[in-house]
């Protein structure tokens, strides 16, 4: 029987829980580089990249060679029985790229969440405190610390209940939105005043450039005011770069552009190539805070994920994808603000390395009505893009950076028609 799109879709109605969402009513059949096929033959180009997973493009030569050498030798052992090199390896890796100029330490896990929740953990052993501060808008993870985090309710908690206590919203400096980076700091203060002391808090947390929050970036001297006052205060300086990570800005990390370091920094998405991996790197005191058996899980650090980052790694230093990050981020730019002189709807035009975005806009507020209608319109000739945005406004380009230029100058012109499809209509 031929597989279609829509037999596939009635299938998974049927099957799986409707809380797991899907942006795209297509099934992909096969994907290369920047390239996906769907069960039906169409071809799309991929400036979604598996949610910022695929800096390194589907199924790298690489990677997946250095996969399928791994599961020539083993596929798992759980390192807390049996240990193997390529662990420590990506360990020492990440010691080395995660930006500090101090001893450092790592411990690798599955998921973004994860990484997110043991950063907390370790914070809390570190200071002895149990509170957490975090920004609005910003995107932390689905499980249920992870979201207590996150600064958006619909669709990540709606109809859950409240999430954990000991969560503090801060406000995330945006001058777009109105919040300046005093305003962020006075925020800060706020809460030190009305609900919880300095000697309560054990961590601050932010993403260096929000992610689903719509991709706007701190400034380094926010961050440094920040830096001071976790400095001041004995708190856990938290870097969430699961999104940021592996490259996407133009630096392996964005707190590489920011001037000073976190006390942690969490890693997932790209860092492996499409296999799961996720981690956290700190100051080798905070990280040793937790006693032996306090972090792991039955499959952090898998072989096979860690044999894909290591390869990941290498690729991006054999095929200088930090240069490239900054070469895409500009080719797109110019494009997309060229794009926005025409269409008055693009409010703005943003992003660190190849990071990058466009806000819609009109009369002022933002255009949500927009966005959908972008997404399946761009389908239609193509190209699959992504939204995101505390108010569903925001179009995110999260293209592979392997991807070649003329596939990009492709996108890009299929991002012009279908803008003019949607605005003129």
């Amino acid at each position: 029987m031929t597989k279609t799109n829509d037999g596939l879709m009635a299938r998974r109605q049927a099957a799986v829980a409707q809380g797991v969402g899907q942006i795209h009513p297509i099934f992909t059949e096969r994907a290369e580089n920047a390239t996906v096929w769907d069960v039906e033959g169409r071809e799309y180009i991929d400036f979604a990249g598996g949610i910022a997973v695929l800096n390194t493009g589907h199924l790298h030569p690489k990677v997946k060679a250095a996969v399928a050498a791994q599961l020539d030798a083993f596929s798992h052992t759980c390192f807390m029985v049996l240990g193997y090199e390529s662990y420590i390896a990506v360990c020492e890796k990440l010691n080395h790229l995660v930006p500090g100029d101090f001893a450092k330490k790592t411990a690798l896990f599955t998921s973004g969440s994860e990484a997110v929740e043991n950063a907390v953990k370790v914070a809390r052993a570190y200071t002895k405190r149990a509170g957490v501060i975090a920004f609005t808008s910003g995107y932390h993870g689905r499980t249920m610390a992870a979201l207590a985090l996150t600064g958006k309710v619909a669709p990540y908690s709606k109809g859950m209940g409240l999430m954990s206590a000991n969560v503090f919203r801060a406000e995330f400096p945006c001058e777009m939105h109105g919040v300046s980076e005093d305003d962020a700091i006075e925020s800060i203060e706020r809460i030190f005043k009305n609900d919880a002391e300095p000697a309560d808090i054990a961590a601050i947390i932010l993403e260096p450039v929000q992610g689903e929050g719509g991709f706007y970036a701190v400034t380094p001297s926010f961050m440094k005011r920040l830096r001071e006052l976790c400095d001041n205060h004995g708190i856990v300086l938290i870097a969430d770069e699961v999104q940021t990570g592996a490259g996407r800005t133009g630096t392996f990390f964005a707190m590489e552009q920011m001037g000073v370091a976190a006390d942690i920094t969490t890693f997932a998405k790209s860092i492996a190539g499409g296999f799961p991996l996720s981690g956290i790197t700190g100051k080798a005191d905070v990280m040793d805070a937790v006693t032996a058996g306090g972090l792991g899980g039955t499959y952090g650090g898998s072989p096979i994920a860690c044999a894909a980052a290591l390869a990941v790694i290498e690729v991006f230093e054999e095929e200088q994808l930090l240069t490239r990050a900054n070469d895409v981020g500009n080719r797109l730019k110019t494009a997309l603000t060229d794009m926005q002189a025409k269409y008055p709807q693009i409010a703005d035009v943003r992003g660190l390395g190849a990071m990058i975005a466009i806000e819609l806009m009109e009369d002022g507020v933002p255009a949500p009505q927009y966005s959908a209608k972008i997404l399946a319109e761009a389908r239609s000739r193509g190209l699959i893009l992504l939204s995101c945005g505390t108010y569903g406004n925001v179009i995110r380009v999260l293209v592979p950076l392997t991807a070649p230029d003329a596939q990009i100058d492709a996108g890009l012109a299929i991002m012009d028609g279908t803008f003019q499809a949607v605005f003129k209509s």
